[in-house]
């Protein structure tokens, strides 16, 4: 199968208002806040390219319980998370999908579909205000082993007609995701990804290339600084344009960090699920 991109990262929190506050002050761009048909409330960070963060909040637990009910596979998940490792942290990955359709039937056919397919439009909106509706199709990949994280693909029907680019600057000159760090455990997600995007799984693999970004699992002292929760999924490294400008954005809003070989290291903290690493691209 042709190699895969990364579309985004899901990042649960407890409040969408605490979340957005802890990303403006890491110096990213926030858009304004998108509202789910089944209850959960997403605040994007989006970069050029297509990648984006998607901090995820319950906006209404009562619309979230019925979902549930009714077999909503990415909300009956996001609840397994907050159940399992708390209100604040990374819970999935991605895929970009042009047929989610095709990426469902290829699940089931591996015998690792997460459940069934979700179909649904929510308003997304630009930077000045501008609205307009955009459909989405998502494919659920999981297995038994993993009850923290958990793999979908992303295909948009209707793309909408809004201008992203003001969206996809950032004073912390962040360009884009350039790698996940998974936990020194998370040996089964990593396979599940292997037979999602049509590979043969190797116990022995510690890596999963996407056509964007990369995928790796952390082994005991590993200078990137994750710190070894038993999480399956714990950092994310993103790709700056200059360094030093990056440390001054994060001065700049009161970010402790400390700078090590592997980049810029920020530990996680209400509204930021996940160790963020801040990096020269390569």
């Amino acid at each position: 199968m042709t190699q895969r991109a990364l579309d985004h990262l899901v990042l649960p929190t407890a409040s969408l208002d605490a979340a957005r506050e802890r990303l403006t002050r890491l110096g990213f761009t926030v858009a304004p806040t998108g509202v789910h048909p089944f209850g959960t409330v997403n605040a994007c960070v989006y970069f050029r390219g297509g990648t984006f963060l998607e901090a995820l909040a319950i906006g209404d637990g009562a619309t979230a319980a019925s979902a549930i009910a009714h077999g909503n596979v990415f909300v009956a998940r996001d609840h397994v998370y907050r159940a399992m490792r708390g209100e604040e942290g990374f819970s999935a990955i991605v895929l970009a999908s042009d047929d989610a359709e095709h990426d469902h039937a290829a699940f089931a056919a591996a015998d690792i579909s997460g459940g069934d397919m979700l179909i649904f439009s929510r308003p997304s909106a630009d930077a000045l205000g501008r609205t307009d509706m955009a459909t989405f199709r998502l494919a659920f990949a999981a297995d038994i082993e993993t009850a923290d994280a958990f793999l979908f693909s992303c295909q948009r029907i209707n793309a909408p007609a809004i201008d992203r680019g003001s969206l996809e600057l950032h004073a912390n000159g962040a360009i884009g995701i350039c790698e996940i760090i998974a936990g020194e455990h998370a040996g089964s997600f990593i396979r599940l990804i292997e037979r999602a995007v049509g590979r043969t799984p190797h116990d022995t693999t510690h890596t999963v290339e996407f056509t964007n970004s990369t995928l790796r699992m952390v082994r005991p002292g590993d200078p990137a600084g994750i710190a070894q929760s038993g999480a399956t999924l714990g950092g994310i490294v993103f790709s700056v344009a200059d360094i030093e400008a990056t440390q001054r954005s994060l001065d700049a809003g009161g970010i402790e960090f400390q700078a090590t070989p592997a980049g810029l290291v920020v530990p996680p903290a209400k509204g930021q699920g996940a160790t963020f690493i801040f990096r020269r691209p390569n």
